[in-house]
């Protein structure tokens, strides 16, 4: 299982967006970067532009993983105004609880490539995001 501090540094982040309540596809570009501000804590950036729908937007957000206790293991994705978002489990499904839609999500991949998917589904959403995120070093391979 990789942890947080496992994925530090700059990413390339290429997000396909599927939203079937809007019918409607996009494409998120940008960087994602993952830094230590605490023995317990890494920051989430995500910066880069969505193209939809004909038009194309700034997007950024930033999260925080913040260990849970002693353990190595035990994690916790947090948005930026400190509420919960998911536990952080690697390789397995996670779920947000933000009724009435149900949110599931699952990270995946190695140190030099990893993927995020989301799918939310409920009777104000319908969408999936797919993100691949690869090493800023290894981008231009």
């Amino acid at each position: 299982m990789l942890r947080p501090i496992d994925l530090l540094g700059e990413w390339t982040l290429h997000r396909t967006v599927l939203d079937r309540r809007a019918g409607i596809d996009g494409l998120v570009t940008g960087t994602t970067t993952l830094s230590c501000t605490a023995p317990d804590a890494v920051r989430w950036d995500e910066v880069g532009t969505m193209a939809f729908d004909g038009r194309t937007v700034p997007v950024s957000r930033t999260l925080w993983v913040r260990r849970g206790s002693d353990d190595d293991d035990d994690w916790t994705v947090h948005f930026s105004d400190g509420r919960v978002f998911h536990d952080w489990v690697w390789g397995s499904a996670v779920s947000h609880a933000c009724a009435p839609d149900d949110y599931s999500g699952v990270l995946a991949g190695d140190t030099e490539r990893w993927t995020v998917r989301w799918e939310a589904h409920g009777p104000a959403k319908d969408y999936v995001l797919d993100s691949t995120l690869r090493r800023r070093s290894l981008a231009a391979d």
